[in-house]
């Protein structure tokens, strides 16, 4: 089976069928389509290793993540990769489980696969790997952490909604002993809901405990950990706001040890909106932030910034917003 019998059968150039396997946006939409069919029908598998030979693209994007076993991850892995599908792509995945050399390696196996861009959705990025890809105008997608320019795109998380969302949803319930606990300070994304966080207090006119505010590790043991020295203190907070689910799920692991309960005794709010978020006991409530609409960002960023050569990239905006379940309730009437 060969190229010229896919043209035969689709009724168009082998140049068509070439130009439809690279994704090229030459093509209008019904000829694509029926040239797809000629190759299903043929059961037609295009070399692509010549391919990229060839044409200098290898239509494959690389994808870089911090940690696979995060369900945030692989639902934004999983929503990339349909995007990318549709679109007559393949995707390179890496995880970084957050060390700057596997970061590295990561970076060097896009490099010797020659992708056609790569979206990093973590924050160990280093100035030099970025020079490495941007060197071969391998156009980037960031999220969070990039300016755009040349090449370069960014998507932006407005985390400051959903956590004002958040507090305001709290305090509407009578809390004001409002706890906090953060991601690794290593990681951007973290610090920027650490202080969406601090600053939605001062709004609000609430003092900041400096005992309130935790560190966890995105993780549930970090969850797990941090909640326990809350709950150590002399006076504990009657609401746990958290900068993601999976710190939620390992905080409600803690708080239920104690033989306290959910929201009766103290309520939790997580980050993200994970599928699992909706099946803990109680149901959590959470700040929602799309997987689906990342990965379409990122591919979009990538692909527009590809088709139209070397174009300065953009910043795409990502709403969040609060998904209210079971976990929060009224402030506690007494102390315990």
């Amino acid at each position: 089976m060969n190229i010229k019998e896919v043209a035969k059968l689709a009724k168009v150039s082998t140049a068509t069928v070439s130009r439809t396997i690279n994704g090229s946006d030459k093509v209008t939409p019904e000829t694509a389509e029926r040239v797809r069919r000629a190759i299903e029908t043929l059961k037609f598998y295009p070399n692509t290793y010549a391919r990229a030979l060839g044409s200098g693209r290898s239509s494959l994007y690389g994808l870089i993540i911090s940690d696979l076993t995060n369900p945030f991850f692989p639902e934004l892995v999983k929503s990339f990769e349909e995007i990318a599908v549709q679109h007559g792509q393949e995707v390179l995945i890496a995880n970084t489980n957050y060390d700057p050399h596997r970061m590295e390696v990561c970076v060097s196996r896009m490099l010797q696969r020659k992708v056609d861009g790569v979206a990093i959705m973590t924050s160990e990025m280093t100035e030099h790997l970025v020079e490495e890809l941007a060197v071969r105008r391998i156009p980037l997608a960031f999220l969070d952490t990039a300016i755009p320019q040349k090449g370069v795109s960014n998507i932006l998380v407005d985390y400051a909604v959903g956590i004002d969302a958040a507090v305001e949803h709290l305090t509407s319930l009578g809390h004001r002993a409002i706890s906090f606990i953060a991601g690794p300070v290593s990681l951007t994304s973290a610090r920027i809901r650490k202080r969406a966080f601090i600053h939605c207090l001062e709004r609000n006119r609430i003092k900041l405990d400096p005992h309130f505010m935790e560190e966890g590790n995105h993780r549930t043991d970090g969850g797990y950990e941090a909640m326990c020295r809350l709950l150590d203190l002399k006076v504990r907070p009657t609401a746990v706001l958290t900068s993601n689910d999976m710190t939620a799920i390992g905080a409600m692991v803690a708080i239920s040890e104690r033989g306290l309960e959910i929201p009766k005794d103290i309520s939790i709010i997580g980050f993200d909106d994970i599928e699992l978020s909706s099946f803990t006991k109680p149901p959590l409530t959470t700040v929602r932030l799309s997987r689906q609409e990342i990965a379409k960002m990122a591919f979009r960023a990538l692909y527009n910034t590809y088709q139209s050569g070397a174009a300065k990239g953009a910043q795409y905006p990502i709403e969040t917003s609060l998904i209210v379940r079971q976990s929060t309730g009224p402030k506690p009437a007494t102390k315990r």
